[in-house]
């Protein structure tokens, strides 16, 4: 059924958020809507909002209003609708819709309202659905990556942040269904899937009444993908088990991203993280002694309230302590309707920035002697662009996740999307430089690589 109706979507925000785009693009395309990139062509513009903190949603509005001035039709989706719900439609006329976390899979229901000239608000007020693997779906990624939601929402209510008010509770999907998912991606080629979830750790716990992550990976072991990444592992639910699991299944990659956000006991506890002293050495020890060859990436937030020097030097001394491979660093911003947001001792956002800067400062040289570590080596990478000036592949090893660690440039040929061995003959803070490695190399890599796993 063809429509001449053309739609764009301008995405905001995370990759939670990206999925939901992804379900809106799909469901849109199998209603025979057409979908079009360039915004200036299209009747409507979904533009899927982030409203996680501040900056965030000043460049939701810096969107809207470009939008707005270009007398386009806006549908307002993500977490700013969810957020700010009829006061959008107040404050932009050009909106026609407000499209809440909840409710993205009522997206061809929604413009279609619109067509007959209805302003729609579509916003369940604690949001429950969770799209599930026979939702259509259309990947915005490169092609060989995946993002696959394993559950949605947050049980948890730390002081700084908004997303459980604005996903709801934790909602995990079946075992069944994940795998079912990844089988779908893996024969559409895709190299890579990314798991995600507010707290990965904790999948399952609302479904089967106990964590199932360590199950759910080994099932996604039978999956033909080399690599199976997680993202949002929390410290405290890396119990032996899923250490195990990860071990023994040889396509999840010994990559964990753990968000700490602080170390010093006072800190956590104002931040309300549900195991508050608990991010500690012990638990970082445990998990590198668990896992040897793990790439540990974390983020921090400066300048919480009430956050001292000594607690900073605290984080110092932690950070130099363990080598984190990857260290992201946010400066608090006070979320409005979140308990640190009144909270007294807020700091300067000048004592902010300089606490970052100090932090990136010694994370630096941590960052690059652990990549210049890799010289010399033999990896896998997955070839996701090719600068069109040079010629010259871009990818990324098992030691980067996209978006949020480096990238690995590459001299020699490959096909976009596929998994190539490139021999690293260079490493700065961020990046990795290196050539196609050739065939011989390639075994030895190969056999090196069975040696590992089975050591």
């Amino acid at each position: 059924m063809g429509n001449k109706l053309s739609i764009a979507v301008s995405h905001l925000g995370c990759e939670k958020n990206r999925i939901d785009t992804e379900h809106m693009l799909g469901l849109l395309v199998q209603a025979g809507y057409q979908v079009d990139s360039n915004e200036e062509l299209a009747d409507y513009v979904i533009v899927n909002t982030c409203s996680f903190i501040q900056s965030a949603r000043e460049e939701s509005v810096r969107t809207l209003v470009e939008l707005a001035e270009d007398n386009k039709k806006i549908v307002i989706t993500g977490c700013m609708a969810q957020h700010f719900q009829q006061e959008l439609l107040d404050a932009i006329p050009e909106a026609v819709a407000v499209v809440g976390t909840g409710d993205y899979h009522k997206i061809v229901d929604v413009i279609q309202r619109a067509e007959t000239g209805e302003r729609v608000s579509e916003i369940s007020v604690d949001p429950v659905y969770i799209a599930d693997e026979t939702v259509p779906r259309y990947r915005t990624t490169t092609e060989g990556v995946a993002y696959l939601r394993v559950a949605e929402g947050c049980d948890y209510r730390c002081a700084f942040c908004i997303i459980p008010h604005l996903r709801g509770n934790q909602r995990s999907r079946s075992i069944e269904s994940i795998v079912a998912e990844a089988e779908q991606l893996a024969t559409e080629g895709v190299q890579e899937i990314i798991l995600i979830s507010q707290i990965t750790t904790n999948y399952g716990l609302d479904l089967y009444g106990e964590p199932r992550l360590a199950e759910l990976l080994r099932a996604l072991g039978k999956v033909q993908v080399p690599w199976i990444r997680m993202h949002y592992a929390y410290p405290t639910g890396l119990t032996p088990k899923v250490i195990e699991a990860m071990r023994e299944t040889p396509n999840v990659l010994p990559y964990l991203d753990l968000p700490l956000q602080h170390s010093h006991p006072e800190v956590l506890k104002a931040m309300n993280r549900p195991w508050q002293g608990q991010v500690n050495d012990k638990i970082i020890d445990r998990i590198k002694a668990a896992l040897p060859n793990a790439v540990l990436r974390t983020t921090f937030i400066v300048g919480f309230p009430g956050e001292t020097d000594e607690h900073f030097q605290h984080l110092l001394q932690f950070v130099q302590r363990h080598e984190f491979d990857h260290v992201g660093v946010f400066t608090f911003s006070p979320e409005e309707g979140t308990p640190a947001h009144d909270m007294l001792n807020q700091i300067s956002q000048e004592v902010m920035d300089e606490r970052r800067d100090a932090l990136m400062t010694v994370q630096q040289p941590i960052s690059l002697r652990k990549n210049r570590a890799e010289i010399g080596k033999v990896v896998d990478v997955l070839v996701e662009q090719e600068n069109p000036e040079t010629g010259e592949l871009v990818g990324r090893s098992a030691r980067f996740a996209p978006e949020v660690d480096g990238l690995v440039y590459v001299q020699g040929d490959a096909r976009l999307g596929s998994m190539i061995p490139v021999a690293i003959a260079d490493a700065d803070v961020y990046d990795l430089y290196g050539h196609v490695a050739d065939t011989s190399t390639q075994l030895r890599g190969a056999i090196s690589r069975v040696s590992v796993h089975t050591s």
